[in-house]
Formats: structure tokens, sequence, C-alpha cells
């Protein structure tokens, strides 16, 4: 051990000076390995593989720097007399402390780490889950305009008065489609208020062959919400896919269980010239997996066809 008595004012300064010195080479140079090795290997991929880097390339510096400083100080601080006893000691010491800092510096780059990669898989998921909303809203337009034009063409060659009334219906219908696509949730009164417009688009041209019967309390109407233009493409595949006449009319149901609402029709089915993509159909499902994160269920015998969907509670 060094007598500090025996130094002279100026002396103990500089050797408390370098002392310090000592300090900073150690906690900048380990800074240094921490932030190069840091780059090259990952917590989250390769943890055991960083592990044993950072204490091997710890130890390789620590270790030596220290022992190299400490005996540059007994040169020059204590006429050239060195304690190794001492600087083994010394050594350890700094090696445990720098370790047990490294250890605190990374749990703590871990957890902000691990926070801003949740943060980023968060902000991807949205932004993804954004888009494909966007891209499904944007195939209802195209998908209802091509099967109204479709039902306007057929009157507008069986009668001109109906199809004038259905021109003057159809605009109404659009219209809700314009002002309510960009939303992803309207009231159920809303929706049912489309519904009946919609369906009376299918009344101009099917008459009697088509009925819809809505069993839903009108007190619940504005205590739920509902994708908008969700019940229209069930309607919408229900005509499409079932035969039907005057004498055996196609009967759309409509009614509530549980939060849920159950659209129900008989199947006898129409036979097309194309199978089905059902697209409609699936771009309900992944709509409403997007919008409520619920998943609607859809269940088919050779009779009937119901299709349930979730529809949330105004808290």
């Amino acid at each position: 051990m060094m007598n500090h008595l025996a130094l002279n004012p100026w002396k103990f300064k500089l050797s408390f000076l370098f002392t310090i010195g000592i300090s900073f080479l150690i906690w900048e140079g380990n800074r240094y390995l921490l932030f190069t090795l840091r780059s090259y290997f990952d917590w989250f991929n390769k943890p055991v593989r960083k592990i044993v880097v950072l204490v091997l390339a710890i130890s390789f510096y620590t270790i030596p720097i220290t022992a190299l400083l400490l005996v540059i100080w007994y040169n020059l601080f204590n006429a050239g007399i060195i304690n190794w006893d001492q600087i083994k000691t010394t050594s350890l010491v700094v090696m445990i402390c720098v370790l047990f800092i490294t250890h605190i510096y990374e749990t703590v780059f871990l957890v902000r780490e691990a926070e801003s990669e949740k943060l980023k898989k968060e902000q991807l998921e949205r932004a993804r889950a954004e888009a494909e909303l966007e891209a499904l809203k944007n195939q209802i337009d195209p998908h209802f305009i091509f099967n109204s034009l479709n039902t306007l063409s057929h009157l507008i060659e069986k009668d001109a008065a109906k199809a004038k009334q259905f021109n003057d219906n159809l605009a109404d219908v659009y219209r809700y489609i314009l002002q309510n696509k960009a939303r992803e949730l309207v009231l159920l009164h809303e929706e049912l208020l489309f519904l009946n417009d919609y369906f009376s688009l299918l009344k101009i041209r099917f008459e009697q062959a088509v009925q819809l019967q809505i069993h839903i309390d009108p007190v619940v109407h504005d205590l739920y919400l509902i994708p908008p233009i969700s019940l229209q493409i069930l309607v919408e595949n229900a005509i499409k896919h079932n035969e039907f006449s005057d004498a055996i009319p196609l009967v759309i149901t409509i009614e509530m269980q549980h939060d849920e609402l159950i659209i129900h029709n008989q199947v006898r089915k129409k036979i097309l010239r194309k199978a089905s993509s059902r697209i409609g159909l699936h771009n309900l499902g992944e709509r409403y997996k997007l919008t409520t994160s619920k998943e609607i269920s859809v269940r088919e015998s050779a009779s009937d066809f119901t299709v349930s969907l979730p529809i949330l509670k105004i808290a």
C-alpha cells in the first residue's frame, strides 16, 4: 500500500487526476465496445452469443488496461515500487464493477429496445390494417355499381317507369354509401334504414318474389354499432345465389340474439354459369376482423343459410 501522506500536495493532486483518467479510459473503452458489439449481435436473436462475446470483450479490455495503467501509476507516484497483489485485487474489483454496470446498462437498453420494437410493430400493424380496410372499402363501390347497373339495364328493357323509380331510389342508396363508406362503424338504426332503402330497389324489380322480415326491437336501434353496408351485402348475396318466384318467394329474416344479428334465408340454389367468388362475403368478413376484431359466423346446409354478425354495444 502507498502512503499518500508521503506525497506533496501537487503530486497528490496529479495522482488523483491520474486515477480519474484510469476510470475515464475504462468507462469510455467499455462504452465503445458495447455500442460496437450492439450492431453485430442482437439480444433478441442471439442472446447467448451476445453474452459470451460481451463478457470476453470486456475482460480482454478491462483487465489489461487496468493493470497497465496501475503499473504506470506505481512508476509515477510510488517510486516504481509495484504491489502486484494490489494490482490483481484492484483489476478484479474493477472487472466486477464493469460487469455489474454493463448488466444495468444493457438491461435498460433492452427494455427500451423492446418498447421501441413493440411500438414499431403496433404502428406497422395499424398501418397495414388501415390500408387493408381502405382497400376493402374501395371494393364495395364497383361491386355495388355492377349489380345495380345490371338491374337497371334489365328494367329499362322491361318497364321504363320502374326503371325511373329504380334510378331515383338508387341515388338515395348510393348517397348513403358515399357518406358512410369512410366510417368504420355506424349506428344500427342508420344501417337498417339504408337496408330498407336498398330493399325497395329489389322490390321494384322482383315485387312479391322477395321479402324482408326484420325482428329487432326499435328500442335497441340506437344502442349498437355495425360496420356500414354489412346487411346489404348479405341480402345481395341471398338474391344472387337463390331461385325465387311469386309462388315461392325468397324470405330473408333478420333478428337479434345475444348482441348478434342473425341473417337467415332458405337455400334454393341457383345454377350459375360461373362459380361464385364470394367476394362480397369475404370482403365483409375481412372488414369485420379489421374494424371490430370479431369474426362473422357462416352456417350453411342444404336447406338453410345463416350468417351471424357480432355488433358492438355502445357503452
